[in-house]
């Protein structure tokens, strides 16, 4: 699948409200990627490297120790993962796993961070949608907490 014969980055939740240019310029920078169920994605602790789109399939975000994980959120199409892949030498928070077959578009984190560098104007407009999404892992986590404590929510 190339993303001439699926445009489906200019159609995700995430990119609404871009300007063409920019659009482009994601689009430039996305491959897509197929996962198979159980497929680690992201290991909890490394280096996160890439940022991802949804498109179809789900993902769970897990919150591991040696003993157990915990998913914190289930992920669908049209949602993103892979948020710490935009800060230099940052480790990731969490694991996530496909849940079943998934693919999704991957961007570099290096790149996007120097796309958005050298238009702050999308790098404004990215910063502002990864911070929803980093506001709703932080709830999402209150409550698998939550619940694992008794408490009603």
């Amino acid at each position: 699948m190339t993303l001439e014969s699926a445009p489906t980055l200019r159609s995700h939740a995430f990119v609404r409200g871009l300007t063409e240019p920019q659009l482009d310029l994601l689009e430039s920078l996305a491959s897509p990627v197929t996962f198979e169920e159980n497929d680690v994605i992201v290991v909890d602790g490394a280096r996160s490297r890439s940022f991802y789109l949804l498109q179809s399939g789900s993902v769970a975000v897990e919150l591991r120790t040696p003993g157990y994980s915990v998913c914190v959120q289930a992920l669908v199409a049209g949602q993103v993962f892979g948020w710490s892949a935009l800060l230099d030498d940052h480790e990731t928070l969490f694991q996530v796993r496909a849940r079943e077959r998934t693919t999704a578009l991957r961007i570099d984190g290096s790149a996007l961070q120097t796309a958005c560098h050298a238009d702050p104007q999308l790098g404004a407009a990215i910063l502002e949608r990864l911070l929803r999404v980093v506001a709703g892992r932080v709830r999402h986590t209150e409550l698998r907490f939550a619940e694992m404590c008794g408490v009603r929510v």
